[in-house]
């Protein structure tokens, strides 16, 4: 790990040792100080799916769209459909009691939703035209952990209108497809793919045309995001080949990686704040069954915990105004499924007060 992350870290977990007896979790009232720092208002978005996760925002901030699994109906020996476990895609508005819309088939299984800058048209992966692959889904799971997901065959990137409707396939490529994300100007397209054989990072145009590969080394590459200036993306790589992730940023062209995390904890899911200099992610520094949200500067490497609360807090995104964060967590609501989360976020720390601090 360079100095200045390790540097941070230790005053992160010095901080910690500080608010919470050492030997045991920080109490509930300890979380929501720490947590305080840079998030409030805590609290759940998505409620009666059997679980739900990795949201994105609305260009406008009002909206969000996000995958997830419908619940069961109440029934005794019900025969669950085809797919039944499987993510689909929904979109609502970000205000009380509003009832999500299904955006994809709802066959197959769907992953990675993102809206174009315009608002108007949504992009995500989906199995729908291969529902059941006859080939075995190559899973990516580490041992004793809570993250894990696969590479189904068949999984290619669509487009449709926000509603769902004029759904247009964008890859046509053997093998898997997906975690795709527009850039600011909405006219290119940045995503994951096997293709080659290797799961590598490519960028196409909007229209699915000119794809070109960004990031071409052994070993899971994936998760990309654009910056909001256009400049830089942002990444996860299993470069070492050992089941733990971390972070790069790199130029569009590829020529100019930067590891920004190098220790032996799962780092994933970052996302660009829009000041395209900070970045949130989720880490298993702290025990791969207790995944942590971090704030880091990108270009400094300094950094800061945002999260503390035990189990699963991952996928953080921050809203176009960058005054919210989202995220999934399984350990914040009233059961063990995940489901998404909302806090107002601020990117300066917020002053601790003399009570808080004792």
């Amino acid at each position: 790990m360079p100095a200045s992350l390790l540097s941070s870290a230790l005053v992160t977990i010095a901080a910690l040792a500080a608010q919470a007896p050492s030997g045991r979790p920080p109490s509930a009232e300890e979380v929501a100080k720490l947590e305080s720092k840079h998030l409030t208002n805590i609290r759940q978005v998505t409620f009666g799916f059997f679980r739900a996760g990795e949201g994105y925002f609305r260009p406008d901030g009002k909206g969000i769209i996000f995958q997830a699994v419908p619940a069961l109906p109440e029934s005794v020996f019900l025969a669950p459909a085809e797919n039944q476990y499987e993510y689909q895609i929904y979109a609502a508005e970000l205000s009380p009691g509003a009832k999500p819309l299904l955006v994809s088939t709802g066959k197959g299984a769907c992953t990675c939703s993102f809206y174009h800058p315009d608002g108007k048209t949504i992009l995500f992966g989906s199995t729908h035209l291969n529902p059941s692959p006859s080939r075995p889904q190559t899973a990516y799971s580490r041992s004793g952990s809570r993250y894990r997901w696969s590479f189904p065959e068949g999984m290619d990137i669509f487009r449709a209108d926000a509603d769902g409707k004029n759904l247009t396939r964008l890859t046509t490529a053997d093998g898997y497809d997906a975690e795709g994300s527009y850039s600011a100007d909405g006219k290119q397209i940045i995503f994951t793919s096997f293709r080659d054989g290797d799961a590598d990072i490519y960028i196409m145009d909007a229209d699915g045309k000119n794809v070109r590969p960004v990031v071409k080394s052994k070993g899971y590459d994936g998760g990309p995001f654009f910056s909001p200036d256009g400049r830089r993306i942002i990444y996860r790589s299993d470069r070492k080949g050992n089941d733990l992730l971390q972070v790069y940023v790199n130029n569009t062209e590829g020529t100019a990686e930067k590891a920004l995390t190098n220790n032996d904890a799962v780092n994933w899911g970052p996302f660009w704040h829009p000041d395209s200099t900070h970045i949130v992610y989720s880490t298993s520094r702290h025990g791969h069954s207790n995944y942590e949200l971090y704030l880091m500067n990108v270009d400094t490497g300094a950094e800061e915990r945002l999260t503390y609360h035990d189990g699963f807090d991952g996928l953080p995104v921050i809203s176009p105004d960058g005054k919210q964060l989202m995220w999934t967590s399984n350990a914040r609501g009233t059961d063990r499924n995940s489901q998404l989360f909302l806090a107002d976020f601020q990117l300066t720390p917020a002053p601790v007060t003399a009570a808080a601090a004792k």
